[in-house]
């Protein structure tokens, strides 16, 4: 079984960044100048995956804009002779086959997961979060482009792992399990969001899955759980238990642009990484640092 297809669930209101998501996705929100959506479609390509079905919502039109060929902008581009820019915008429209299909509810995260049964079939998928970058060590090799490999092995779902505070352990589906080497885990507990105590470990779901089509009907027969809501956490470890999964540890950094000062963060992270941007941007800090009081506070 081969990893062709992904989700990519985009409907939340993204109340953490109002007013600027009253009517604009946070999916939508800039990394320097590109969305942050577009980052996660550009990580499936990268690897191998080129089928992707995106679960929107209200006020989330401007997604499939953005994927949508827009041939007035092109012509204006055009006739100005502004050609990079032009070749920029073509290559969005015609970098993956995107489908798009609207959440009735905000249910869950499970709940937005099976609007993607009748579009991924009896075939394995990828799951991607679109608020959630992963970088990873080795940039010919990202962190989805590892776990599809793992599932083409195994042949059983993978989820990404990453360590985190044991105070933050509460924010995150955590899991625990056997050490298989490489950063391979053989899962064999999960829980959504625990207290410390109940806490299996300190190693949280990263945003990235790859799932067997089997999930389907877990979440099909998932009750609602924390929040009243479908919680895939729960289906998942109906899953585990019936077919196995396995999580990957992996050597890289997660950016999470789901608060403000890690949005920030991570802006100026990628602008560091840019030689058209950093040499100025560098100086710009070290200004700061020299003459603003916060930075002697």
């Amino acid at each position: 079984m081969k990893v062709r297809k992904a989700i990519i669930p985009a409907a939340g209101f993204g109340t953490r960044f109002l007013p600027a998501t009253k009517s604009q996705p946070k999916e939508m929100l800039p990394i320097v100048d590109t969305p942050v959506i577009q980052y996660v479609v550009e990580e499936c390509l990268r690897s191998g995956v080129t089928e992707i079905l995106m679960v929107i919502g209200k006020s989330k039109r401007a997604i499939e804009e953005h994927f949508y060929r827009n041939t007035d902008l092109e012509d204006e581009l055009e006739e100005k002779g502004k050609l990079k820019e032009l070749e920029q915008i073509r290559k969005i429209s015609n970098m993956a086959n995107i489908h798009f299909v609207w959440q009735k509810e905000l249910n869950g995260l499970g709940d937005a997961v099976s609007y993607g049964k009748s579009f991924c079939g009896n075939e394995p998928f990828a799951l991607l979060l679109g608020d959630t970058l992963l970088g990873s060590d080795d940039p010919a090799k990202p962190i989805l482009k590892q776990m599809v490999d793992i599932f083409h092995d195994k042949q059983e779902s993978v989820v990404a792992l990453e360590e985190v505070p044991h105070e933050k352990v509460s924010r995150y589906g955590i899991a625990g399990g056997q050490d298989q080497g490489d950063g391979v885990i053989k899962l064999d507990t999960m829980i959504e969001k625990p207290s410390l105590e109940e806490a299996p470990s300190n190693t949280a779901f990263a945003g990235r899955y790859v799932f067997h089509p089997e999930i389907f009907d877990h979440i099909a027969k998932t009750p609602r759980g924390k929040n009243n809501e479908i919680q895939l956490t729960d289906a998942m470890r109906e899953l585990m238990l019936s077919r196995g999964m396995y999580g990957l540890r992996f050597s890289g950094k997660r950016y999470d642009i789901g608060n403000r000062l890690d949005f920030l963060k991570t802006n100026i992270e990628f602008a560091l990484k840019r030689p058209d941007l950093a040499p100025q941007l560098v100086e710009y800090i070290k200004e700061l640092a020299a003459n603003d009081p916060a930075f002697s506070s």
